[in-house]
């Protein structure tokens, strides 16, 4: 049975843990778990307890009440509308403690590396690109990451942030550009 639900969607999966199949459950807990946990570091200042505590989060909601995602839609992009909101409500409590959100420590771009010509320095890059990041506000910041890290696309990235993909075009030159202007050394990478 296990071996089957590997073969399922996670639209079918999610289908079978509205009837309560807690095999379904755990099998979509090991395809995600992992990424939303990458998600979580990068976006929640590399605190790895806060992640952590935010992976549970979004299953348990799934859990208690999966029932509210629509079977007639992707799961993906729903599963990381969660995250993304999550995020949210961990910067505005950041922010009523006196933590200034833009300037926390950057997400770990770690698997940008892959993008990185072998003669730029990737260390210095990937330090340089942390710190740009830092600054950026949301949701530009998660718009970017979402894009270039989990590498989802337009169309999902736009249902997460429930807005037009040309508003995630937008946001994503926007960010580009800024980046690019902070790093002139590295402006072929990222223009």
């Amino acid at each position: 049975m296990a071996d089957n639900l590997k073969q399922l969607s996670d639209e079918k999966l999610m289908a079978l843990i509205v009837s309560r199949d807690q095999l379904a459950f755990a099998e979509l807990y090991d395809r995600y778990s992992g990424k939303l946990m990458t998600y979580f570091m990068r976006m929640l200042w590399n605190d790895r307890e806060m992640a952590e505590d935010q992976v549970q989060e979004v299953f348990m909601k799934i859990a208690r009440q999966p029932e509210l995602f629509d079977l007639s839609r992707v799961f993906r992009p729903w599963v990381y509308t969660i995250a993304y909101n999550n995020c949210k409500m961990e910067y505005r409590k950041a922010e009523r403690r006196g933590r200034p959100v833009s300037l926390e420590k950057a997400p770990e771009p770690s698997d940008v590396n892959a993008a990185i010509p072998e003669r730029v320095d990737r260390k210095a890059f990937l330090i340089k690109l942390k710190e740009v990041l830092a600054t950026i506000k949301e949701p530009h910041k998660s718009t970017f990451t979402l894009r270039y890290f989990d590498e989802l696309s337009l169309k999902e990235i736009a249902e997460i942030h429930n807005c037009s993909e040309g508003t995630v075009k937008s946001r994503l030159f926007y960010t580009l550009r800024k980046i690019a202007a902070r790093l002139p050394q590295f402006q072929n990478l990222v223009s």
